[in-house]
């Protein structure tokens, strides 16, 4: 296998799938994709100050690699009003944070006339401040809260974008192949009906992340499928701010007591999917994210040399990532600041859209 050459050339579905497969290469592999990443987006490592506010851990979904959704009627539930997630937005600001994102479970109750007077009430409250950039509601938010108020996806997003929203999580996508959907989050929608909201979205002028998550029952061939829709969807409509890998984290969910699992992605997988991400999107998505929440400091440290250009966000109030067994705390400036410098890279705060803060 020619890795020079993939330096310069659109590589294939084939070659991708045969790099994931290479044992020999392995190190060649990350070395490749750490050319391209300095060649791309530079010495640069960009972060965001951020943090989650989590809406509710109500969810209808039942997805089988989460560990953080409850019923409505558990002891354990909550659902927090307009006015609560303004004034954490509001405190978010006042602390310093140029972003909040906001998300939660699929609230049966929850529909497009609330995400709107939500995202209306946070703008009303941090406005006199300055304001404060909102990233929000993922497709399934978009989609179960525009069923539940009786609108099409069109209308729903164009409610959101009229209210001020302006960029949407990529999330709910975890692996773009309807058999492993079928079995990891079954009442979750479809391949085409998330390709078909995202690219709605765009076509509004929603910027969003895309994501995936990976290290569960997934093979390298459905990878490679993930890869190369969200690769298409770019290529058409441009407007991918980053791509997100989100490692499955097992301890506490039902794949894992189920048995279903052992464990999640080791730490060679780990490495060489951040590599062949990097190698396959080259220039076509150019921010390659890892997200310190989930994989801790060092790990990242190391993925930050195998291609990816940023560290995430801060991320205060990560409760999905916690309820499912992270122990990684949340970061402060400093600790981000010193985890890029510490391997000599250059750290840069930046914003929702990957504009530098100076």
């Amino acid at each position: 296998m020619d890795l020079i050459s993939f330096k310069e050339k659109d590589i294939s579905k084939k070659e991708c799938l045969e790099l994931f497969l290479d044992t020999e290469n392995f190190f060649d592999i990350l070395k490749v994709a750490d050319d391209i990443r300095k060649e791309s987006v530079g010495d640069t490592v960009t972060y965001v100050v951020n943090t989650n506010i989590e809406t509710t851990n109500v969810c209808i979904m039942g997805c089988k690699f989460c560990a953080f959704g409850k019923s409505k009627n558990s002891l354990e539930a909550f659902k927090l009003n307009s006015e609560e997630i303004a004034k954490k937005a509001l405190l978010a600001k006042k602390a310093g944070f140029t972003e909040v994102t906001i998300h939660g479970g699929i609230h049966p109750d929850v529909d497009t006339h609330f995400q709107v007077e939500t995202l209306k009430k946070v703008n009303e409250v941090t406005n006199p401040f300055g304001g404060i950039y909102v990233h929000a509601y993922s497709p399934q938010e978009i989609l179960n809260g525009a069923e539940v108020a009786g609108l099409n996806v069109k209308e729903a997003l164009e409610m959101l974008y009229d209210a001020g929203l302006r960029t949407i999580p990529g999330t709910a996508a975890e692996i773009l192949n309807d058999s492993v959907r079928n079995e990891i989050c079954p009442l979750k929608m479809p391949v085409n009906k998330w390709i078909e909201i995202i690219k709605e979205a765009h076509k509004i002028g929603f910027k969003t992340t895309s994501t995936i998550m990976y290290g569960h029952i997934e093979q390298y061939s459905h990878v490679v499928e993930h890869f190369s829709i969200l690769k298409e969807i770019q290529k058409e409509t441009s407007v991918f701010t980053e791509f997100i890998p989100l490692s499955y984290l097992y301890e506490n969910t039902p794949l894992y007591n189920l048995g279903r699992v052992k464990d999640g992605a080791n730490g060679l997988y780990e490495l060489k999917l951040y590599a062949i991400s990097r190698i396959f999107f080259k220039d076509t998505i150019k921010n390659i994210q890892v997200p310190r929440v989930k994989l801790g400091t060092k790990l990242s440290q190391i993925i930050l040399k195998c291609g990816a250009n940023d560290l995430g966000g801060t991320l205060m109030e990560d409760k999905v990532s916690k309820a499912a067994g992270s122990t990684y705390e949340d970061a402060s400036t400093e600790l981000m600041e010193n985890a890029i410098k510490n391997i000599g890279r250059i750290p840069k705060k930046r914003t929702t859209l990957y504009e530098i803060i100076k």
